[in-house]
């Protein structure tokens, strides 16, 4: 990378607040008042993101009786739920990919579950009126390198052959390019029904406001700081109260579990984005962008983008940043030399966007596990309910582990909890100095495959043997 072309490119940053976009938003709604004193309740949900506030809807539909009470340590959605990229997938999986590895003969089951799953958020969505600019655009597998397009033309013949290609299309160069308009796309492969693009912020808030009207007691600034038994139930301390409940759902994700022997399962990594300024007419116009399809690359070290409901282009991805000690730290959010290099790969993609600024550039911790999806479990004889590890596709599947997370505090025999998916459990991490040289070796590795074919060292060989890996 040439110096001038580096310094041009960070130009484009010279403004960029280094705060997510998403949360920038002037309609953020007020926090709920601090829990103060003893409070009692059938349902405690712990962490207001996603998995938290999916929990609390669906408990209170399920039993519109149920007495339940959610506390969040800062506010709603302040975390991944309001820094991520805003791609609502329907693959409970981490992509078909990883699925059709790990649970064959299930796969089926899980595409169709998470389908459902989709549709249901859509429904949400419309019937509680959440505006979260929710449009289900699709996504589009991009290859730009030629193995990349060798590998996508073969991935899709495979799943056409074992029935797994519905509402899936394979593109070439030129049809891809008549989609988004790149020089680099090569080849895509199009999704047209399992994504929707949404307000990742916009979509918590409304959930918080949804669980409010029916009856849930939201306290934010109120974190769990331990989890015990008391008598036939769980107690909770907080700073300034206690919760006790007949059953407790865990939604904490990459924080410390309240259950320590979950800990070793999950690390911190972090992703970044850039968020541009809106586009003009002429400017959208020279990409072609006219179905708002959401993208992603098909490199190890991959980047995702799409646009926002104003015409901006938000690019995340690429670096996927592990801290040694696995700590979520606020001054991990904030990395300046992976917003230059994501801003060098924006205009290399889109070099007719030359002079376009970018406003936003921020970070946030994923919850990874080895798996790259989500596992589930329980504690304390069924009193207490865990999901976490979505490994950065936690958007839509975060409602699936809510249900899960129900089925199984009920002691509920479903579809859902009789999944392999979900009995099982992946490979925890090592403890340090194991999991950070581990991590580094896996990272080294996977930017050595980028750059050569694809081809996967003994290293990466040797670790999709044991089930193990490392993504953002």
């Amino acid at each position: 990378m040439a110096p001038g072309a580096m310094s041009r490119w960070t130009t484009s940053l010279s403004e960029a607040r280094p705060v997510s976009y998403w949360l920038d938003d002037p309609g953020r709604p007020a926090p709920e008042p601090a829990l103060t004193g003893p409070v009692t309740c059938d349902l405690l949900v712990v962490g207001g993101g996603y998995s938290g506030l999916w929990t609390a809807l669906i408990a209170k539909e399920r039993d519109p009786s149920r007495d339940v009470v959610l506390v969040e340590g800062r506010e709603v959605g302040w975390a991944a739920s309001g820094r991520n990229g805003g791609f609502c997938a329907a693959s409970l999986t981490h992509g078909l990919a990883n699925g059709l590895a790990r649970w064959p003969g299930e796969i089926h089951t899980l595409e169709r579950l998470g389908a459902r799953n989709l549709d249901a958020i859509e429904e949400t969505v419309a019937r509680h009126s959440i505006d979260c600019d929710f449009e289900r655009t699709g996504e589009i597998d991009v290859a730009t390198e030629p193995y990349q397009a060798e590998e996508l033309r073969s991935w899709y013949e495979e799943i056409a052959a074992r029935g797994l290609a519905d509402g899936i299309e394979f593109l070439d160069a030129r049809t891809v390019r008549e989609q988004v308009d790149s020089p680099t796309f090569l080849a895509g492969l199009h999704d047209r029904r399992g994504v929707a693009m949404l307000n990742p912020a916009r979509l918590a808030w409304g959930l918080k406001r949804v669980c409010l009207a029916l009856g849930v007691r939201v306290y934010e600034h109120t974190p769990a700081l331990t989890l015990k038994r008391y008598g036939a139930g769980m107690a909770v301390r907080t700073p300034y109260g206690a919760v006790r409940a007949r059953r407790v759902a865990l939604g904490t994700n990459v924080f410390p579990s309240l259950v320590r022997r979950v800990r070793p399962y999950t690390v911190p990594v972090y992703d970044y984005a850039l968020m541009t300024e809106p586009l003009t007419d002429a400017q959208l116009a020279s990409v072609g962008w006219r179905n708002r399809q959401g993208l992603g690359d098909s490199a190890n070290q991959f980047h995702y983008f799409r646009l926002s409901a104003d015409n901006r282009i938000l690019w995340g991805g690429y670096d996927a940043v592990y801290p040694y000690g696995g700590r979520v730290r606020a001054e991990y959010d904030d990395r300046p030399e992976t917003y230059a290099r994501l801003a060098g790969h924006f205009f290399t993609c889109f070099p007719q966007l030359e002079g376009v600024r970018f406003t936003h550039a921020w970070g946030g911790a994923i919850d990874t596990c080895s798996r790259f999806s989500a596992f589930f479990g329980t504690a304390h004889a069924g009193r207490v309910a865990y999901a976490a590890g979505y490994t950065g596709l936690g958007v839509g599947a975060t409602r699936f582990g809510a249900e899960v997370m129900l089925d199984l505090l009920a002691g509920e025999r479903t579809e859902r909890t009789e999944l392999e998916m979900v009995r099982s459990k992946p490979l925890p991490f090592p403890p340090e100095p194991f999991a950070w040289t581990g991590i580094a070796l896996t990272k080294w590795a996977l930017a050595r495959a980028d750059a050569h074919q694809g081809r996967r060292n003994l290293w990466l060989r040797t670790m999709d043997r044991l089930g193990l890996g490392f993504d953002s």
